[in-house]
């Protein structure tokens, strides 16, 4: 009794995953993928999703001063030509405003360009443009 109530899962089991994973498609794996298709669908009709809550205002004012602030020292540097080590702090410096920019954007809800920008790499001029332009059209200002 008990080599059958360990035998019998693993049975169950392996037959179930032979039949889920063989590489190819049954008839009755094509219509178990569809009935979990239509269940997820179902769930998603049923269960009403909430939506997210809009962003802080202050949070928003805070990230629209980092932005103003980030972008005035980028003009500054720019502006000087004998500042120490001006490659790399133009390389900090511009990193910093594009990671302001991704997280403005997620704020507005604006659809990033790149989603590269979280691993911490820069945005190139032209989708910094688009992004710069996206938020204004948002309202945001800095």
């Amino acid at each position: 009794m008990t080599l059958l109530m360990m035998v019998l899962p693993a049975v169950v089991y392996g037959s179930l995953a032979s039949l889920l994973f063989d590489p190819q498609p049954s008839r009755l794996k094509v219509r178990l993928q569809a009935i979990g298709r239509r269940c997820v669908a179902l769930w998603h009709r049923l269960v009403p999703t909430r939506p997210a809550p809009p962003p802080d205002p202050f949070e928003m004012l805070a990230v629209q001063e980092r932005l103003h602030a980030v972008a005035a020292q980028l003009r500054a540097l720019e502006a000087e030509p004998r500042v120490w080590a001006r490659g790399k702090r133009l390389e900090a410096a511009q990193g910093a405003y594009d990671g302001l920019l991704a997280e403005a954007c997620r704020m507005a809800g604006v659809d990033m360009a790149d989603a590269h920008i979280s691993r911490g790499f820069t945005l190139s001029d032209p989708e910094r443009f688009r992004e710069e332009l996206e938020l204004t059209s948002h309202g945001w200002s800095w």
